[in-house]
């Protein structure tokens, strides 16, 4: 039958018009609130999803929920979705689960349905080994819910802390966060915003103005330059589109999940100049300045770098590239910024990388060219004791291969810290550039012939000499190598093949340790 009723029963076309309605409200949202989004500059939940999965692949979770408050003085209103779209589909063809925060529904406010459909997709997620990817562009916190609302931030955390290290997370800040609303991206493995229209803070800017008195804007306190600078961020992009391919293109370097390893791509044979063009990289003067970047670009697969927080602590460098197909996570010095001295921002920045890969058995490459730690009141009051050794932690505890190459300079406590030998690290290798000794030939020079440089009368002339000396004698990579520190001494055109035919020799290696339950990592 047909018809729309029979003693007061709906018949099935009925019933399935009623779905196709609800589906098509839950699709669309206000119009005016759609428009409003576009004015911005700012795309849809749905469309963003559109845009960063492979076409027609997406699965939506719970499309027809809504909130079960009944307090909000509109709750007639159909808002199917609750303010958020959550489901599953593929990336190049690999699984992963997603979430879009809906600025048109409720300006995208989590209140307790939208926690629990987060939460679901989590939970597949971890069960079934794939990223979690959160599009987040939200109000915060729904007031009209109260602590149901606080207690859905919390859910959301609790999920993060578990799927950590077992897949990978990855948030992207598309619009405002602020509040709770940070701490979930926060504690995800990579954070991306998007220039000109998200924005990020713990407490917003009239909070600031109240409690301190100082007044700053929306860009000032949360803006993506702000965040970058201060390393909450691991890629600014300049559109959402830029955005949603630069996440592409990370998953690509990454596996589903810490069971599996990297995705291995078909990789052409490289042309012989660009290994011998590692030869010329190292200028002959000492402290002449070189951008490590181009020491990477001749070691990888096609030069191809993504670099992540490039805007902190650029004395230090992290990344993915692939090596003979195989992703690898590169750390390395740059002598452009400090002279590739390690600090306390640099130190926590290589720490958490290096943690990173080795959750997900990604190989570690590590380019040193390093004159120490950088010294200072600054840095001491910082705390560069406690936070400058989570570096040396974090190579001592990690498991995957690992592959370390001096360039130039290894100083001091900066030779310890990028990875040694003595932290377990499985291939060290050394360019005939290397100085490896406990400080540079000024400073060694000052201490150990303070007397003799007083006699001279504090000669230039007396003091090159020393320093010369010193560097010929200390400053080189065969004593450590004669002591086995070092595996090799190598020429600069035989890295690539050498880090190689390292890690192949490695992709078997199979974890040690004593057993316990985890290390407890420094303050």
């Amino acid at each position: 039958m047909t018809t729309t009723q029979v003693r007061g029963v709906r018949t099935t076309a009925a019933k399935i018009a009623e779905l196709a309605r609800r589906r098509e409200v839950s699709r669309q949202g206000t119009l005016a609130a759609v428009d409003k989004q576009h004015a911005k500059g700012k795309l849809t939940a749905r469309e963003r999803i559109d845009a960063f999965l492979d076409p027609g692949t997406f699965v939506e979770v719970d499309a027809l929920a809504r909130h079960g408050a009944g307090n909000y003085g509109d709750d007639a209103r159909e808002a199917y979705g609750d303010g958020i779209v959550t489901g599953y589909g593929l990336v190049d063809g690999r699984p992963v689960g997603v979430y879009a925060q809906d600025f048109t529904v409720f300006g995208g406010s989590v209140g307790e349905r939208v926690g629990q459909k987060i939460v679901k997709v989590m939970q597949r997620a971890i069960e079934v080994g794939c990223p979690i990817v959160g599009l987040n562009d939200s109000g915060g916190a729904r007031i009209q819910e109260g602590v149901a609302s606080l207690a859905a931030y919390g859910e959301i955390g609790y999920h993060i802390a578990q799927a950590s290290g077992v897949v990978p997370q990855i948030s992207l800040i598309l619009g405002p966060c602020a509040g709770g609303a940070v701490y979930g991206p926060a504690a995800t493995d990579v954070v991306v915003m998007v220039a000109g229209t998200s924005h990020q803070f713990v407490t917003g800017p009239d909070v600031v103005k109240a409690v301190t008195g100082e007044s700053v804007t929306f860009e000032e306190l949360g803006g993506p330059a702000a965040n970058a600078a201060a390393g909450n961020v691991h890629y600014v992009a300049a559109d959402e589109q830029d955005a949603l391919d630069w996440v592409q293109t990370l998953l690509s370097y990454l596996p589903s999940n810490n069971l599996d390893e990297p995705p291995e791509y078909p990789v052409e044979i490289r042309a012989v100049a660009d290994d011998l063009a590692l030869n010329d990289v190292i200028p002959d003067e000492p402290n002449r300045l070189y951008d490590m970047r181009s020491v990477i670009g001749h070691l990888v697969d096609d030069g191809e770098f993504l670099e992540l927080q490039a805007a902190f602590a650029p004395n230090l460098l992290c990344g993915f590239a692939r090596l003979e197909g195989r992703t690898v996570g590169i750390v390395a010095n740059q002598p452009l910024h400090l002279s590739g001295a390690l600090d306390i921002d640099a130190s926590e920045k290589g720490a958490r990388f290096i943690q990173f890969c080795d959750a997900f058995n990604v190989p570690i490459v590590t380019l040193v060219d390093v004159p120490g730690y950088f010294p200072g009141l600054a840095q001491e009051r910082g705390g560069i004791i406690r936070r400058g050794v989570k570096l040396s932690f974090a190579y001592a505890t990690a498991t995957v291969p690992m592959v370390t190459v001096i360039v130039r300079k290894a100083y001091g406590g900066g030779y310890a810290s990028m990875g040694c030998k003595h932290y377990r690290v499985d291939a060290n290798l050394a360019w005939p550039t290397a100085e490896i000794a406990v400080m540079g030939g000024e400073a060694a020079v000052s201490v150990l012939f303070r007397r003799q440089l007083q006699e001279a009368g504090d000669s230039e002339e007396v003091r090159e000499a020393l320093v010369a000396a010193y560097r010929e004698e200390m400053c080189t990579p065969y004593e450590a190598a004669e002591r086995g520190y070092v595996d090799a001494v190598i020429a600069p055109s035989e890295t690539r093949m050498e880090v190689a035919k390292a890690l192949r020799m490695l992709r078997t290696k199979r974890k040690s340790g004593p057993a316990r339950k985890h290390p407890n990592l420094p303050l």
